[in-house]
């Protein structure tokens, strides 16, 4: 059973809510390394490939499917222990998906703006974004983390979103929660079938798309249109494209 939206204002302006890893930024090899040397020190020996299925998942879900062997206290130790490493491992390599800068830029166009939600660590989602040239884009009080599935949707409806975009079946979750139209991108490990499986309203092959379908989305809100689920009738044709399959990991 799905959960329910949270109730909100209607708004007339677009909100858009973007997750970071493999949405806005493609974070795979940071994230892998640092896992590969977290579990290392717990002397768990793991290979980057081990760590697509768990695409998305929050870290200590990661930790304990990788290495069943640890208890809890031990998988929440290696969680700490990737969350201290990742600054130093993991920020460096991230780039910013072609789209990306536009995708946080469009919403202003319209009168409204872009928040960022994610499971990544809140301090690492900051770290990030700034590695990756996207940090003026999205005001401070509009980055949060620590956050996964349905935990999104409730931050989501906080900060008004009208739309979130992930690529992840937990971000079609979370948009559900927030009563939000689910925008799904392929760049993630999830094809579109999955995607459109979990319910997503549109699914679009990059974030290049995503100005366009947001100029129909900034319309029906301004001109008191239904929002929210469901919007997909009304959105530009669905773009797909096989661009293959990426790791996440959630909490990172």
């Amino acid at each position: 059973m799905s959960s329910p939206a949270v109730p909100r204002p209607r708004a007339d302006r677009p909100v858009v809510g973007f997750d970071l890893d493999m949405t806005l930024v493609d974070s795979s090899d940071g994230i892998a390394a640092t896992l590969l040397a977290a579990l290392g020190e717990a002397g768990v020996e793991v290979t980057a490939e081990q760590t697509r299925p768990y695409a998305g998942m929050p870290l200590e879900l990661i930790v304990a499917g990788l290495a069943p062997q640890l208890d809890a206290a031990r998988v929440a130790a290696v969680a700490a222990r990737y969350r201290e490493l990742y600054p130093v491992l993991g920020v460096d390599s991230v780039r910013s998906y072609p789209g990306a800068a536009a995708a946080l830029a469009a919403p202003a166009a319209h009168g409204g703006r872009s928040v960022v939600v994610s499971a990544k660590h809140t301090p690492n989602v900051h770290r990030v974004l700034a590695s990756a040239g996207l940090a003026g884009a999205v005001a401070p009080g509009d980055v949060a983390g620590d956050l996964f599935a349905e935990a999104k949707g409730v931050r989501l409806a906080e900060l008004g979103a009208t739309a979130y975009v992930g690529d992840h079946p937990g971000d079609v979750r979370a948009a559900r929660v927030a009563g939000a139209v689910a925008v799904a991108v392929t760049t993630g490990a999830h094809d579109a079938d999955a995607l459109r499986s979990a319910g997503a309203d549109v699914v679009l092959a990059s974030l290049d798309a995503f100005p366009s379908w947001l100029a129909g989305h900034a319309a029906r809100l301004a001109g008191g249109a239904p929002e929210g689920p469901g919007e997909a009738r009304d959105a530009p044709r669905e773009q797909h494209g096989d661009v293959g399959a990426r790791r996440a990991a959630g909490r990172r």
